[in-house]
């Protein structure tokens, strides 16, 4: 499996293979409480952005998020310039096909089209290498969430 389609999710259908992804990789997979997964801006209210990855066959492979304006400023110090990209998922099958590098250049091109400079995320440790090879920096401490560690990072655009 090497062809696959990033979008913004339109719908709900979108959506709810974005939720499923998130529910096998992290519910699942890296056992995040699905109370704490799940919040107030996964709603069709919110002012978010979600992604979707999905192969040729219409399997879902992965997902990430944008939050922006109201939405992203308590998680970006209330600077309205700053987007916030998060629930970053892709699939144990899609790993290595470039689907995660796929989805974070989708989840910046809607950030631009948003007027956005910059984009900033809290990215897991283990993840650092990933987010620095596409031109992140992490900066502060490293903090825990969900019990995993986390260092927040940020990309001008």
């Amino acid at each position: 499996m090497s062809a696959y389609d990033v979008r913004v999710a339109a719908g709900p259908a979108d959506r709810e293979a974005c939720f499923a992804v998130r529910k096998e990789v992290f519910v699942v997979e890296q056992r995040v409480p699905a109370e704490i997964e799940y919040d107030d801006f996964d709603t069709v209210e919110a002012d978010t952005v979600h992604v979707l990855a999905v192969s040729d066959d219409g399997t879902p492979l992965g997902t990430g998020r944008l939050l922006h304006g109201p939405a992203a400023t308590d998680k970006t110090d209330g600077d309205l310039s700053v987007g916030s990209l998060g629930r970053l998922a892709v699939t144990q099958r899609a790993r290595g096909l470039g689907v995660g590098v796929a989805l974070v250049r989708a989840i910046e091109t809607a950030a631009r089209e948003r007027g956005l400079a910059w984009v900033d995320l809290h990215a897991q440790t283990h993840a650092l290498g990933f987010y620095e090879r596409l031109g992140y920096a992490a900066y502060g401490p490293e903090f825990l969430d969900a019990g995993i560690g986390h260092r927040a990072m940020r990309r001008s655009l």
